[in-house]
């Protein structure tokens, strides 16, 4: 019986008394019987509550057993000397271990939210993101490949890719990562001079700076995944990256952030890049005070002169290598 029920039937009981008080002493068996029912119910309550007491305590301790379960592997994963990473289907971290991390040479904290094609080496970029759209009709792969971790040469990894649906119903990919004795050739890398293999995308570690340790970059663009990427490639190097989605956003940062560069998408719905800029160039001339800036831009060159003109320094394909970004942030910031 419900509580709403349980009062109804209080309420009938109170009427009965009422009732019975005006009629003969004889008829005062009715309450007699009436209190015997209410008794009974009372108890058949109390099981109930106990029973419900018992039922609860089960699911705190199962809860309890659940989450030491689950504190127990994650600190599996955590300590593996294997390096673990799970990523979206898209290629972005959701979770990795602290080998991976020591393994690329980046802080754990920067890798989450990260696309992992930035620590695949730029050559072989383009079969990555071949074999991870791949990757979604097929349980277990082995991928072999040259990671980049920070500031250090091509590593030679073989990467065990398990597809799985997370409980939401989405895709994830759980990958182990381990390394190789050699880099991994091209077919063609035998007949490659240094000059070739440059082109094909192996940087040398002193064509970039060392560290960029303590400069501030504001990056301005309304697609998330571009703010995501650029974020990726310069926090690996020390920056501080404040991303923002619009002109407005922007221009609210600049006094706030200080940066030392600003790195801005052309083409925006409301105010654009354009507009940014020469509002930024304005305030600055009653102001004082200078910040660089760089456009960034999904066309090739129609934009170029139309941004330098309008105030920006320099101009960069959205396509560009992670490196000529760096490269471009660098110089734009005299660290060069």
């Amino acid at each position: 019986m419900s509580s709403k029920q349980f009062r109804q039937y209080i309420r009938t009981i109170q009427k009965q008394i009422a009732q019975l008080k005006e009629e003969p002493a004889s008829d005062w068996s009715e309450i007699a019987e009436a209190l015997d029912g209410l008794q009974l119910i009372h108890e058949e309550m109390q099981t109930n509550l106990e029973a419900a007491e018992v039922v609860e305590q089960t699911l705190l301790q199962q809860n309890q057993q659940i989450a030491a379960a689950y504190q127990y592997y994650y600190n599996l994963f955590q300590t593996s000397p294997i390096a673990y990473l799970v990523t979206d289907a898209n290629g972005l971290i959701l979770e990795a271990n602290q080998a991976i991390a020591q393994l690329l040479k980046v802080p754990q904290r920067y890798l989450l939210g990260k696309p992992l094609a930035v620590y695949v080496a730029e050559g072989e970029r383009r079969d990555f993101y071949t074999k991870l759209n791949r990757s979604q009709n097929s349980d277990i792969q082995v991928w072999q490949m040259n990671f980049c971790p920070r500031e250090d040469a091509l590593l030679a990894v073989e990467l065990y890719v398990s597809t799985v649906r997370s409980d939401a119903g989405s895709i994830e990919l759980r990958i182990a990562v381990y390394t190789r004795i050699q880099p991994q050739e091209t077919t063609r890398s035998q007949h490659l001079n240094p000059e070739a293999i440059q082109a094909e995308g192996t940087i040398l570690k002193s064509q970039l700076p060392q560290s960029l340790d303590g400069l501030r970059v504001l990056v301005v663009d309304d697609e998330p995944d571009v703010r995501e990427f650029i974020t990726a490639i310069l926090e690996p190097y020390g920056i501080g990256v404040r991303a923002v989605a619009s002109a407005a956003a922007a221009l609210e940062e600049l006094e706030q952030f200080h940066p030392d560069v600003l790195v801005s998408d052309i083409r925006m719905p409301g105010e654009d890049g354009y507009s940014l800029i020469q509002r930024i160039r304005a305030w600055e001339a009653l102001q004082g005070g200078h910040i660089p800036a760089a456009a960034i831009t999904a066309y090739l060159d129609e934009d170029r002169e139309k941004a330098l003109s309008a105030g920006f320094e320099a101009h960069l394909h959205k396509l560009a290598q992670p490196t000529d970004l760096i490269k471009m942030v660098a110089q734009l910031a005299g660290r060069t």
